[in-house]
């Protein structure tokens, strides 16, 4: 395995689903104009794009392949399907919301409002959707290497999406800009029910956890959600076997089968009594929380971006080479 393309075998089939739909769009962008066609193909399209989100977060957090050249013509596919473009998650997600989801002043992907209210639903997905490039550029500045990326990469998505409509305008529109939309409002919707109305002073019991089989086959263990931002630069698929060595450290109600566990009647109330309420437990993983003990993720294609440095997992086994840092951030306490 040392000599294949992927870092992780792991990857190869999600890689493959996104490059096939990719591919495929390119003749039913050229060859069908029926609108009609055209939306029933968007809707067959409509879940395996939703999940394509998940994908392309994961990627962000750790590169899919070894090559540079072979991660941005992934993320090309990713950017045209999913409506983010390439290092929009390093940036607004991993470089942003990781490092600030604790502080609503600062969270990329905040759900509090100015005066200390949690948002709903509709006004989360429109306001973090909505400024979801501005913040990413404004995360950028603090970047540079990533920054530039995040602005070529964009430009270069943007000229594409430009001449497909020019060329076809209405496959353009349906094809490409249609599935953008609402794959990316999609993606935000996604994310409320991961931190939305708990505690920010405890990282253990600031994130909801989707324990459904289901759930964690289709977005690649996007529900053991805690683990995952304890644990942000390991590869998705050892987040179970991290879930389970810390699980008995999450309140119960932080523990659910399926998506809108964060919405449920009083979700929020029993959030903040199970936390006032749940006793201190130890960990005994090994880990540490120390910048300089702790392996290095890199993110996005490979050698073009910061690298994060993070605790070990369990075990203590690095997951990934520093391939020229431009900066290393602490991970959560």
């Amino acid at each position: 395995m040392r000599h294949s393309i992927f870092r992780h075998p792991q990857d190869r089939l999600p890689t493959a689903i996104v490059v096939a739909t990719a591919l495929l769009t390119i003749p039913v962008y050229l060859m069908v104009d029926n609108p009609w066609v055209l939306l029933a193909y968007w809707a067959l399209l409509l879940l395996p794009r939703g999940a394509m989100g998940a994908w392309n977060h994961h990627h962000q957090h750790c590169a899919t392949f070894r090559a540079t050249s072979l991660n941005r013509a992934l993320e090309l596919c990713y950017a045209m399907q999913t409506g983010m473009s390439t290092d929009v998650w390093a940036l607004h997600h991993v470089l942003g919301h990781h490092q600030n989801y604790l502080d609503q002043t600062k969270d990329e992907s905040r759900w509090r409002r100015r005066d200390g209210t949690q948002m709903g639903l509709v006004e989360y997905v429109f306001s973090v959707a909505l400024t979801s490039y501005w913040r990413a550029y404004k995360v950028g500045r603090r970047h540079p290497k990533k920054g530039r990326a995040f602005l070529s990469y964009g430009l270069l998505t943007l000229v594409l999406l430009v001449a497909s409509i020019a060329y076809r305008p209405v496959p353009g529109l349906l094809v490409f800009v249609l599935p953008m939309l609402t794959t990316l409002l999609w993606t935000v919707w996604a994310t409320y029910d991961h931190h939305c109305g708990l505690p920010t002073d405890d990282p253990w019991r600031a994130s909801y956890n989707m324990e459904s089989r289901v759930y964690n086959l289709i977005t690649c263990n996007l529900g053991y959600h805690t683990a995952h931002h304890r644990w942000p630069g390991v590869h998705w698929s050892e987040l179970p076997a991290l879930h389970a060595s810390v699980r008995h450290k999450i309140p119960a109600n932080l523990l659910g089968s399926w998506h809108g566990i964060g919405r449920r009647p009083g979700a929020s109330a029993a959030s903040e009594t199970a936390v006032a309420t749940a006793p201190e437990t130890e960990v005994e993983t090994g880990e540490t929380t120390q910048p300089s003990s702790g392996h290095v993720a890199e993110l996005g294609s490979a050698g073009q971006g910061a690298a994060i440095r993070y605790p070990h997992p369990p075990g203590g086994r690095a997951l990934a080479r520093d391939a020229g840092s431009e900066s290393r951030l602490a991970p959560p306490n």
